[in-house]
């Protein structure tokens, strides 16, 4: 899981035209707080299902 999280990041980090401020963190909960330019806030949760 902890590899998923982190290319999941790297892909985000690396993608210029998302329009993404900043990507916070939360390793606890799997979650990715994704911050746009246009002042939206996407959260990304990671879980495994199978």
């Amino acid at each position: 899981m902890d590899y998923f999280k982190d290319k999941l990041f790297e892909l985000l980090n690396d993608a210029d035209d998302l329009g993404i401020r900043d990507i916070e963190t939360n390793d606890k909960d799997n979650i990715l707080q994704v911050s746009l330019q246009n002042g939206i806030i996407v959260e990304v949760e990671c879980r495994q299902i199978k």
